[in-house]
This record gives structure tokens, C-alpha cells and sequence, in this order.
């Protein structure tokens, strides 16, 4: 449940930066794929992908979790 949630949460603020998959999957470092299997909640990812993320989207990480 909290990997949907951090997902759809990724998702969202990656459109509202007007980013596409493959684009936001280069500037942080993963393949569109793996990006794609976070956004769907299928996929773990590491504390440092997660402040990489928020980086990139300029949150903080309590907004990829809320």
C-alpha cells in the first residue's frame, strides 16, 4: 500500500513538472522501466533513489511519502 501511495505521489509531481517517464527516468540516474514499476507501486527503491527524486522534483522527501 505505501509503495502505491509513494508511487502515484512520484507520478503526479513528475506531470506537474511537465516531465515525461523517459525524461525524469535519465535526469534521475534509472531506466524507464524501473520508473514505470516504482510509479505502479511494484518496486522498492532506496532511501538515496528517494531523496534523488525529491531533488530532481524539488520536494522534500515527506512530500513523495504524504
Amino acid at each position: 500500500m505505501l509503495l502505491k501511495k509513494i508511487g502515484h505521489n512520484i507520478r503526479e509531481l513528475r506531470k506537474k513538472a511537465g516531465l515525461s517517464q523517459i525524461d525524469f527516468a535519465v535526469a534521475v540516474g534509472i531506466d524507464r522501466s524501473y520508473l514505470s514499476e516504482i510509479e505502479n507501486g511494484k518496486r522498492n527503491l532506496t532511501v538515496m533513489l528517494l531523496q534523488n527524486i525529491a531533488t530532481i522534483l524539488s520536494v522534500k522527501i515527506e512530500d513523495l511519502l504524504a
